[in-house]
Order: structure tokens, then C-alpha cells, then sequence
């Protein structure tokens, strides 16, 4: 099969063909028709994170279920389905607890490769998934049907960056209504951020990031104001919306530890930080502790937006049948795999919300 194989951090993927084994007990085959690239991808390939190479990325997948292994239940040859990277049992304390993005467990998947050289040298598969190929064996609990008439680029999009903006506002910090919420970053993730705000019934939602094409992508996901902190004093504007007090919530959906910096100033005394977005590994945070702890600050992470897959994707596959969740409009450009290295480096110029790689 083809996939994009990442053989050294920081340089281009190329393709090649590789071998991908048969599902085992548990686990099950899916042939891709469409991953979207997400900026943990790139982190990952180049470098950010460390880890392990030749690897194949990719992670935001949907595709048909091609083969099941043994013993694997609820799922069916021919069923269109999600490909997240939540691998989970279902019974550990963290699964317990309805956070499956969290499960202890260890999976074969974990300590075996299934992906192959044609020399038989192993290949990684990235973020769990390794979806920038032609088919990928996952964990049955990475799998969650879905209707055959959900279009597969859209789908593969509730994979990470719907379910982790969308349900850091909704799920993690489950915002009232009423609330006012700053979102740094217009990103694809940022803009599912502004999506659970508007689901959530916040006012002001105001969001903030350098790129003027971002900004205006924003107002159409919902956004009341936007911000460019080149052009505009953003302490000056949230004050004016919040009388004088700082925002509720402020949601920061990049991977940049200056942004968390700025959100944590934006918020008013009792607010809260939620970090959605990734730094790269050894990155710090520095706050002022008297004043966070005088001020009684909340910081909190979100993984995956907190998000119980085969509960929650398939209610938000229903808000987007009844138009209340915008998916299409997320997309900006499809590319084949042939052209994958381009389909990054337009996400690397600011230019895409989400490429789309379809088979």
C-alpha cells in the first residue's frame, strides 16, 4: 500500500510503498478515504514531541471497515466509519471516570508494529493511528460508525479538531450560558472552539489571531468580535465587552506559550484558562503565583476535548444533519496523497482552516 513515511524530523514525507498485517483479536482493518491534516501532525514530524522513526502520521481519519479481527464487536465489514487516535479499554479507573482519552491500559497496538517496510523493517504508527496511508489496523474502541451518507472528508474532521475545540468549551470546561469567552487562535480547532461557544449560548465570543483571513473565517463560525493583536490593543477591547472585569473563559488553541500568557492577562478575577493547543516538549508556562492564587485563577487542560467518542460523535454527526455544526465549511482545500507535502506546507503558511488528503 502507499503511505507518506516521515524517515528524518524536519524533512519532507515521501511516499513508499509498505506492508500493514491483518487485524488481530480486537482490532480491525480500515481502508481510508479521507484524513485531514492537523498541526500535531507536523509537530510530530518535525520533531516537537520526539519520538521514534520511520513513522506514518496522520490521525483525523475516516474511512470503511475492510476486515475485522477476532472477538471484535459492534462494528461490521463495510461500515463507514471515524478514526481517532482515543484508544481506550472501557474498564480502568480513567474509563471509569467517562475519560477515555486518559485509559491506563496497554494495547498490543502499543508494544507491536503492524506497519512494514517491504524489507520487513518496522514503521511507526503516529498518534496511534497512522492515517496518511491507504489503510490503517486500529483498536476497535478508535472506530465509530457513522451514517453512509456523511460525506468522508467532513467526517474525518469530528476525528480531533471538532471534538477537541468543540468539546473543550462544552465537555471540559462546559461553559455556562452568558458566559463571555476569548478564543486565541482561529485555527481548525479554534474555530470548534467558537462552535461550543455558540453552542453553549456565551456572549461576547471574541476571538484573536494575527491572520486577517482567520478573523473573517471566525465571524462565519460565529465569533461577536475578532481581534488582530498587531492592529489592535485586545486588553482595551476585552474590557470594553466585559465591564472593565476580563473574560469568563479564555480557550487557547495553540500550541504557543506566549498566547497562554496573553489569555491568562484577558481573564478577569475567577475566571478560567483552558489549554487546548500542544506546546512542543520542554515548553513552560510562567505565572505570577501570588497574584494567579490572589485572584483564584483556574487553569485546566483539555485532551480531545474530553470527549467520550462513541457517546458523543455520533450526537454531534447529528448536529451537523441538522445543520447546527459546520463541517464543509471547515475544508479549505482536498489533495491526494501524491501531493501531501504541499497540503502541509499550505497549513505551515497560515493559509488552510483544514486540508483534506482523500483516497
Amino acid at each position: 500500500m502507499k503511505a507518506a513515511i516521515c524517515h528524518e524530523f524536519a524533512k519532507p514525507l515521501v511516499i513508499e510503498d509498505i506492508q500493514i498485517d491483518p487485524p488481530k483479536a480486537k482490532e480491525l482493518k480500515v481502508k481510508m478515504k479521507a484524513c485531514a491534516i492537523c498541526h500535531s501532525d507536523i509537530l510530530y514530524a518535525d520533531g516537537g514531541w520526539g519520538g521514534t522513526l520511520p513513522a506514518v502520521y496522520g490521525h483525523e481519519a475516516a474511512g470503511i471497515v475492510e476486515e475485522l479481527g477476532k472477538g471484535t464487536t459492534g462494528l461490521e465489514v463495510g461500515d463507514h466509519v471515524i478514526v481517532s487516535l482515543i484508544r481506550n479499554c472501557g474498564c480502568c479507573y480513567y474509563c471509569g471516570q467517562g475519560e477515555p482519552s486518559l485509559c491506563e491500559s496497554s494495547f498490543p497496538l502499543d508494544q507491536e508494529d503492524r506497519i512494514h517496510t517491504e524489507s520487513g523493517d518496522s514503521v511507526v504508527q503516529g498518534l496511534r493511528t497512522g492515517a496518511f496511508a491507504e489503510y490503517v489496523v486500529v483498536h476497535e474502541s478508535q472506530a465509530v460508525k457513522i451514517p453512509k451518507d456523511v460525506p468522508f472528508d467532513s467526517a474525518s474532521l469530528l476525528a480531533c479538531g471538532v471534538i477537541t475545540g468543540l468539546g473543550a468549551v462544552t465537555h471540559t470546561a462546559k461553559v455556562p450560558t452568558g458566559s463571555s469567552v476569548i478564543v486565541i487562535g482561529a485555527g481548525g480547532v479554534g474555530l470548534n472552539s467558537v462552535q461550543g461557544a455558540v453552542l453553549s449560548g456565551a456572549y461576547p465570543i471574541v476571538v484573536i489571531d494575527l491572520l486577517d483571513n482567520k478573523l473573517e473565517a471566525a465571524k462565519t463560525f460565529g465569533a461577536t468580535h475578532t481581534i488582530n493583536p498587531a492592529q489592535d490593543d485586545a486588553m482595551e477591547i476585552i474590557h470594553s465587552l466585559t465591564e472593565n472585569r476580563g473574560a469568563d473563559y479564555a480557550f487557547i488553541t495553540v500550541g504557543n506559550v506566549k498566547a497562554m500568557e496573553q489569555g491568562l492577562s484577558l481573564l478577569r478575577r475567577g475566571g478560567t484558562l483552558t489549554l487546548v493547543g500542544m506546546p512542543k516538549s520542554g515548553d513552560k508556562l510562567a505565572v505570577e503565583a501570588a497574584n494567579f492564587a490572589g485572584d483564584s485563577q483556574k487553569i485546566i487542560g483539555s485532551k480531545m476535548g474530553s470527549i467520550r467518542p462513541t457517546i458523543d460523535i455520533p450526537k454531534l454527526v447529528q448536529l451537523y444533519q441538522d445543520g447546527r455544526l459546520k463541517l464543509d465549511e471547515l475544508i479549505t482545500n482536498r489533495y491526494p496523497l501524491e501531493d501531501i507535502n504541499e497540503a502541509i506546507a499550505s497549513v505551515k503558511r497560515g493559509e488552510a482552516l483544514r486540508n483534506v488528503i482523500v483516497f
